[in-house]
């Protein structure tokens, strides 16, 4: 019985030791409010597999709270163009750029959603700005990173988009596709570096 009380007790202990470790691992952007927008994020860059109305639903809840919380209104008006909610998406992302007029994602989406409103001369207009904006800042610094697109992948993406921009909207379904490409390869990268960014505060801090 004894022998059996022990082996008991030092099975607790693994699973509590194995508790702890792995609350230490959980990365630190998993809690409160940026805990919400983190997770919202992570739906948004799955494309397809990516939960848009949990997205969604913390973005709202965060908007209520603090509109000018990071970019949360550029981010829900994202998710409401990927559900298809045009009008919802035309009404925040107007706010997300009056809000911040600098904010290049935020006209970018602005411009797909008001060619997606059938408003194509305001769209273009629209994408072209978010296009100037992004070239200027896409490097090495942008979003807080010191080593963003080390391969390229996002300066490739916005070459594209500029090509087809350049062309008007007469090909409004191929420009379109190039700054939805666009988005997705910066999310990507976003990411690979936040990720990473964790990984090395967790070997630091281990």
């Amino acid at each position: 019985m004894y022998r059996g009380l022990c082996k008991a007790f030092a099975n607790f202990l693994i699973l509590l030791v194995g508790a702890g470790s792995f609350a230490c691992s959980v990365p630190k952007w998993y809690f409160g409010r940026g805990g919400k927008y983190n997770q919202a994020i992570i739906e948004l860059g799955r494309g397809r597999g990516g939960n848009i109305d949990q997205a969604i639903v913390n973005l709202e809840e965060i908007a209520r709270q603090d509109p000018t919380y990071r970019d949360t209104l550029t981010q829900l008006g994202r998710a409401y163009y990927k559900k298809g909610r045009y009008d919802d998406a035309f009404l925040i992302l107007q706010r997300a750029v009056a809000l911040n007029k600098d904010d290049e994602i935020a006209w970018l989406v602005l411009g797909l959603t008001q060619f997606q409103l059938g408003d194509d001369k305001r769209g273009l207009d629209s994408v072209r700005g978010g296009l100037t904006l992004l070239s200027k800042n896409n490097g090495d610094g942008y979003r807080g990173y010191p080593r963003w697109d080390q391969g390229g992948r996002v300066k490739r993406a916005i070459s594209r988009a500029v090509f087809e921009a350049r062309k008007g909207s007469e090909n409004k379904t191929a420009l379109i596709g190039s700054v939805e490409k666009l988005l997705a390869v910066i999310d990507h990268e976003d990411f690979v570096r936040r990720n990473r960014s964790e990984f090395e505060y967790m070997e630091e801090y281990q």
